[in-house]
């Protein structure tokens, strides 16, 4: 990757965490000549204020060559959802728990910024998943999930691929996870872990009331109904743990997967594997 002549950074929802990397990354990019972009919900969160090189206020998706992340996989994942499609890469400092998607680590600022401003970078292509809603297209780079409601009875939940239902289960939900997200809830309910590479996506019960529920590995180019068989009862849609429509009693939505729509930066040599370990220790003794 060639020296990027633009860049927009996000950080997570605690400012204390960044303010000192983050006006690091300011300096050293405006005085290398790389044009930061920021946008208002990040001039408030750190106070920020003029100078020469720094755009403000900005749409930070707009004319910009690299997303630059500090926080944990969260805010990295609003930035997969953020830049989806549009060919820019995501490049993160680690300021989480675990980190699993960031390209450097805790105590890297150094190395890292080197990287970001020399472009001394490989990209990972990854796919995504969408929904329709009645304010167009929600992307999601991890996973999209079906939850029951706090004040509601059990939901009752079926699915189906080529209009062969392949389970209705009463539990509190459904998650469908791409390959970056099955490290993630899948993982959390007992799903399996698919290598950066796969192509398709896993479908996993959270708490299925059941002896029985499994989770499948769908075909890509094969979309997923999602049925709410309550009577009375809507469930929440979620796009990586971020609430955006309700699922009506008796209504279902389709979720289709994405070829190649986000962009994720690594240092060179990096794998998924080395990840795994490094992030979770062993998956075998």
């Amino acid at each position: 990757m060639s020296k990027p002549r633009a860049i927009s950074i996000l950080t997570h929802q605690n400012p204390d965490d960044t303010a000192v990397a983050l006006r690091r990354v300011v300096e050293d990019a405006t005085g290398a000549g790389v044009e930061v972009r920021v946008g208002e919900e990040e001039v408030e969160k750190h106070g920020l204020t003029e100078r020469e090189g720094l755009s403000l206020g900005v749409d930070p998706a707009a004319e910009t060559e690299l997303g630059v992340v500090l926080g944990g996989d969260g805010t990295i994942l609003r930035a997969l959802r953020m830049f989806a499609g549009s060919g820019v890469p995501v490049f993160s400092f680690n300021f989480g728990a675990i980190g699993f998607l960031s390209t450097v680590d805790h105590g890297e600022l150094e190395d890292g910024l080197r990287r970001v401003l020399s472009g001394d970078f490989e990209t990972v292509s990854m796919p995504a998943l969408a929904i329709e809603t009645h304010d167009g297209t929600r992307r999601a780079a991890g996973d999209i999930s079906f939850h029951r409601r706090p004040d509601a009875r059990v939901a009752e939940l079926a699915y189906s691929v080529e209009d062969e239902q392949l389970g209705r289960v009463r539990c509190d939900g459904l998650v469908a996870s791409t390959p970056v997200g099955s490290t993630g809830y899948n993982l959390a309910n007992g799903g399996p872990l698919l290598a950066w590479g796969v192509e398709g996506f896993v479908v996993s019960f959270i708490a299925p009331h059941s002896l029985t529920a499994r989770a499948v590995v769908v075909a890509p180019d094969t979309p997923l109904h999602v049925l709410n068989c309550s009577d009375r009862d809507g469930v929440d849609v979620t796009t990586d743990g971020r609430r955006v429509c309700p699922l009506a009693p008796r209504d279902d939505l389709e979720v289709r997967f994405e070829h190649d729509k986000i962009l994720l930066a690594q240092t060179p040599g990096s794998t998924f594997y080395r990840r795994l370990r490094e992030k979770f220790g062993r998956i075998a003794y």
